[in-house]
């Protein structure tokens, strides 16, 4: 039987290919060349790449015996989504490879503005001596104020801290007895902004962090003060950047990401007052080895047609038919759980009810994980590294089966308390031939609504009008609600109300619906592919 064929399309660690092992025909072919690219992915099995190759939709569909996508690394720009899960091709990536190199590189940037030794350097080779015009500033007792206290915000703590740093955080995910399991002081994104001396961003970039620090945010901090952003670009406002370092309204910066890669256009390239880097978050040997060996056993495990951990938009492996359907469901439900939450999770309860529970269904607890986390910690969340976060926030994670469900053939709940003492849950289910997905309970109300890509849920006192209201303020912003129920337990009391809209709704509209109809609870929830 001829061995399954795996293209490797850019240089990789030779731990790597000693990772894939002698069971696979490894060929090699340089992926910028896209003729030859194409060529040779219409045998391949496999093929890993770094940054530089495109698997596009073009390339995907040449690949008529492509069975997984690799990415030696955390980005996954150069690879087509969408098409990959179209052609049932598994796309798998090596999310935890590079956290301590983005971390080491964040502690880097932040020595190098507090003594200046870029400036210094280039200075001194240009044959000047200067020591009195770089006096720097010592980071012992400093304050370091750390946005995003995921893992890497962790090992940032970690580091810091031996320097003798006190350490500000702000998350609004990470629960008070976290954030003093690590010997840190939560704070509101203002107040961070307003008392540390240093700052790092460690976000992911969705549409609601993308431009969180701006001008406003800017102004808060102090003028002695520098920020620091190694996690994604468009994070911080570059024009706003540009405009507080330009008039010194803060002391300095370090950027390692930008919103256009090269920044050849950029202004901050002619300031003085800021380091910059092209990009090297993952760029040291170790963590492209790393990436390299744990994308090539990502691979084995896919070719030998086990369950993958690390897969972004599949699960791979020995998962039962009957089972596998819910896995997108439950990643979904976990991004509507996330978004129903406002204050931090202390516990997660996976439920899983009805004919499924005759199979393996631990499969489904980590899909709710990843959606829970999707949208709200900056590294990228898998099947494997779900639980670990999950565990770095001190969450309690439990999986419960019953094989009686009374009202659907099965369903599937995320039910969970928060810090605020709060509880939330939302439960969903496949109906019909096509196996459509269906939110159908939220905070205990019942519904049956088709998962939408944006979900409005408002809680409020239930009284005549109120529909006629939040309906005029929709139309008027020419917001067009697609679809909605009105759930209630008792006439009088409290209703929930979930709207399907086109588009998202700007924060404007519903600060201005929430104030018209007196709401208890108003989220927009954006749910994403993943």
């Amino acid at each position: 039987m001829a061995k399954p064929i795996v293209l490797i399309a850019e240089e990789l660690s030779p731990a790597t290919v000693e990772a894939l092992g002698p069971d696979f025909d490894v060929r090699n072919v340089d992926g910028t060349d896209r003729a030859a690219l194409l060529a040779a992915l219409a045998d391949a099995n496999a093929i890993l790449i770094r940054s530089a190759t495109n698997v596009d939709a073009e390339a995907i569909a040449a690949a008529k015996h492509l069975k997984v996508v690799a990415r030696a690394g955390v980005g996954l720009d150069n690879v087509d989504i969408k098409a990959a899960t179209a052609a049932g091709v598994m796309v798998v990536n090596a999310p935890t490879s590079n956290i301590i190199s983005a971390a080491e590189l964040t502690v880097g940037h932040i020595l190098s503005l507090a003594r200046h030794i870029p400036a210094a350097h280039a200075n001194l080779a240009a044959g000047t001596w200067a020591r009195s015009k770089y006096t720097g500033t010592e980071l012992y007792e400093k304050t370091i104020g750390i946005i995003g206290l995921g893992r890497i915000g962790a090992l940032i703590t970690e580091r810091l801290q031996a320097f003798g740093m006190n350490v500000v955080a702000y998350d609004p995910y990470v629960t008070a007895a976290r954030a003093q399991q690590l010997g840190v002081t939560l704070l509101t994104l203002d107040d961070l902004l307003k008392t540390a001396d240093f700052i790092t961003i460690h976000m992911p970039k969705t549409p609601e962090t993308t431009g969180m620090i701006g001008t406003d945010q800017l102004g808060l901090m102090k003028p002695t003060a520098y920020i620091v952003n190694v996690a994604r670009g468009g994070l911080i406002d570059e024009d706003a950047l540009y405009a507080a370092l330009k008039s010194k309204r803060i002391a300095g910066a370090g950027l390692d990401v930008f919103v256009n890669e090269p920044p050849k256009e950029s202004p901050l390239l002619g300031l003085d007052n800021i380091v910059l880097t092209p990009h090297l978050g993952a760029s040291t040997d170790e963590a492209q080895e790393k990436a390299g060996v744990s994308v090539a056993r990502s691979v084995r495990l896919a070719l030998d047609g086990e369950l993958v951990p690390d897969a972004v938009n599949v699960a791979g492996g020995a998962i039962d038919p009957s089972v596998r359907p819910g896995i997108p469901l439950m990643e979904k439900l976990g991004q509507v759980f996330a978004g129903l939450a406002d204050s931090p999770i202390t516990t997660i309860d996976v439920e899983v009810r009805g004919e499924i529970v005759e199979h393996d269904v631990n499969v489904l607890k980590l899909a709710a994980l990843k959606g829970v986390f999707s949208n709200i910690v900056s590294e990228s969340v898998s099947y494997v590294n779900a639980p670990l976060l999950a565990e770095a926030r001190g969450i309690t994670v439990r999986l419960s089966t019953d094989a009686t469900s009374e009202e659907y053939r099965n369903l599937l709940t995320i039910r969970g308390a928060l810090s605020s003492g709060a509880t939330i849950s939302v439960s969903g289910t496949l109906t019909g031939a096509k196996q459509t997905q269906k939110i159908v309970e939220i905070n205990g109300y019942d519904v049956e609504v088709p998962v939408a890509q944006h979900l409005i849920v408002m809680i409020y006192t239930d009284r005549p009008g109120i529909v006629a209201v939040y309906g005029k303020e929709f139309g008027e912003a020419n917001s067009n609600i697609a679809g909605m129920q009105v759930a209630r337990r008792t006439a009088g009391g409290q209703a929930l109300s979930v709207l399907t809209v086109d588009s998202p709704v700007p924060e404007e509209l519903l600060a201005k619906v929430g104030k018209a109809i007196k709401a208890d609870l108003l989220r927009e929830i954006d749910i994403v592919e993943v």
